[in-house]
């Protein structure tokens, strides 16, 4: 499902200038990829699921966080999470927030996508994909999408130690 998502974000988001899709004609396109049926309705109805956390009256914790949230309020990931957010991955979602590209509401927002994944591992490389596809889908948040971009495709520079 993940490379499905990975598949649509690349070659659908970045190549064309209309996003409305016919969702037969995207279903037809993907199978001509290789990809099985199965595994296309779940990928596409995790991406209409993004598009729902738009409207948070079915969310009713994005209601909480956008209302009550401190700039010094720690999360605590349940144990699900923590099975698939390592400590790396939660760390990298801190220092997002810590530089503003997320806000606690697309925080929420990206743990609830990628709880919905189904795949047996997630790494950092998944949940940086995860982010820029939340990003892309939030009204008002192209700078940090900008920003999640240039975080996704930098390369360091100079030696490695």
């Amino acid at each position: 499902m993940f490379d499905i998502l990975m598949y649509l974000f690349e070659n659908l988001v970045h190549n064309q200038s209309e996003l409305m899709v016919d969702q037969d004609e995207l279903t037809d396109e993907l199978i001509r990829a290789g990809f099985h049926h199965d595994e296309i309705y779940k990928a596409l109805a995790w991406l209409e699921k993004l598009c729902e956390l738009q409207t948070t009256d079915d969310k009713p914790y994005l209601h909480y966080v956008k209302d009550t949230a401190e700039p010094t309020t720690t999360r605590m990931y349940t144990f699900e999470e923590q099975q698939r957010l390592d400590v790396e991955s939660r760390g990298f979602l801190m220092f997002l927030e810590q530089i503003n590209v997320l806000d606690a509401t697309t925080r929420e927002m990206v743990i609830d996508r990628v709880m919905e994944i189904e795949a047996n591992e997630f790494c950092l490389v998944d949940l940086k994909w995860v982010v820029l596809m939340v990003l892309f889908n939030v009204p008002g948040k192209e700078l940090a999408y900008e920003q999640m971009e240039e975080l996704l495709f930098e390369t360091p520079e100079g030696l490695l130690h």
